[in-house]
């Protein structure tokens, strides 16, 4: 069932082009707080989406994407006409985020959400050395590798696709635990897991081999543990023109186009 937006936010990335349109939107449609709006409009490539997404992460307000920047895989083609036939017409994705819970060797604790993935990196020239457990279950005691991610069906298009992880299709219930780079096990490619699983990666050695944890683009270094899950109790509305929703696109990858 298609519905009325009446109060539209635009939000724009740094870039010109991206200021210059929504300045255009602006005067055309009208434009409000986010806070007042019924809806979102980001414009700008995927990191303004996951940027604008977070912002609304706790609000229930959909976001309409139109492609103004450099990689617009989450965004809906540009076009400054028929703005509000659009919106009303779009289709809804609803999509969870990652919740990372991260220990520094300071005995520090870390709390961030991504939308994307959540990944620990080695820090320096030396590969990490980390212990995986599922649901407090040791599934592989030693990862030697550049890091590991945890990423979510949104997600699984980008860095965890670059690290040859699986796409996962929007609505399965799945997570990709890929490796990045792994030295050992050699033939580990990772893991599909259910989204209600609890990974936990354990740095091993984390004085000789320092590792930072990433969700998207919150970076917390010298961590000793992650604990990464999906939180269900959140839930992030995008809007998709018909025909271009993100379980389509998703799909497309898988067979190269």
């Amino acid at each position: 069932m298609s519905r009325r937006y009446e109060k539209i936010a635009f939000v724009a990335s740094q870039s010109p082009e991206a200021a210059e349109a929504r300045s255009r939107l602006a005067a055309r449609y009208g434009d409000c707080e986010p806070a007042s709006a019924d809806v979102v409009v980001a414009l700008g490539g995927d990191g303004l989406m996951l940027q604008t997404l977070r912002a609304q992460m706790r609000s229930g307000k959909p976001v309409y994407g139109m492609h103004r920047g450099t990689i617009g895989f989450l965004m809906n083609e540009f076009a400054e006409n028929g703005l509000r036939e659009r919106l009303a017409a779009a289709e809804t994705t609803v999509i969870h985020p990652l919740v990372m819970r991260a220990r520094d060797r300071m005995g520090g604790a870390h709390e961030h959400y991504a939308i994307n993935e959540v990944s620990a990196f080695r820090q320096s020239y030396q590969a990490a050395r980390l212990r995986l457990l599922i649901d407090g279950k040791e599934r592989l005691p030693e990862l030697v590798a550049d890091g590991v991610m945890v990423a979510t069906p949104a997600g699984s298009t980008a860095y965890n696709l670059s690290a040859q992880g699986p796409i996962i299709p929007i609505k399965a219930p799945l997570l990709a635990l890929t490796p990045i780079s792994p030295f050992r096990p050699r033939r580990w490619h990772g893991a599909l897991l259910p989204d209600t699983a609890r990974v936990t990666v354990e740095v091993i050695d984390p004085d000789k081999r320092p590792v930072a944890a990433v969700a998207d683009h919150s970076e917390v270094r010298d961590v000793t543990q992650v604990e990464v899950a999906m939180d269900h109790s959140i839930s992030m509305h995008m809007l998709f023109d018909p025909g271009h929703s993100l379980d389509e696109r998703i799909l497309r990858e898988q067979f190269g186009y």
